[in-house]
């Protein structure tokens, strides 16, 4: 069975900067969370990244915060 895309139109998310449901463009980021650490090899997360494609806003979450 084939997986269904999502319709764009019916994807909407609350825009705090415009304060109102508009479309958002979604991508998920690998980002180094301290990169001056001895570790920094080993402290990437993933990260949520939303911009609305009205006023162009980013909205940044991390993904697996406990």
């Amino acid at each position: 069975m084939k997986a269904k895309r999502p319709n764009p139109d019916t994807n909407l998310e609350l825009c705090p900067d415009c304060g109102r449901e508009t479309r958002h463009a979604v991508r998920v980021e690998i980002r180094t969370e301290n990169p001056a650490s001895a570790n920094a090899a080993f402290s990437r997360e993933p990260y949520r990244v939303a911009v609305c494609d009205v006023c162009e806003a980013e909205s940044i979450q991390r993904m697996n915060d406990a």
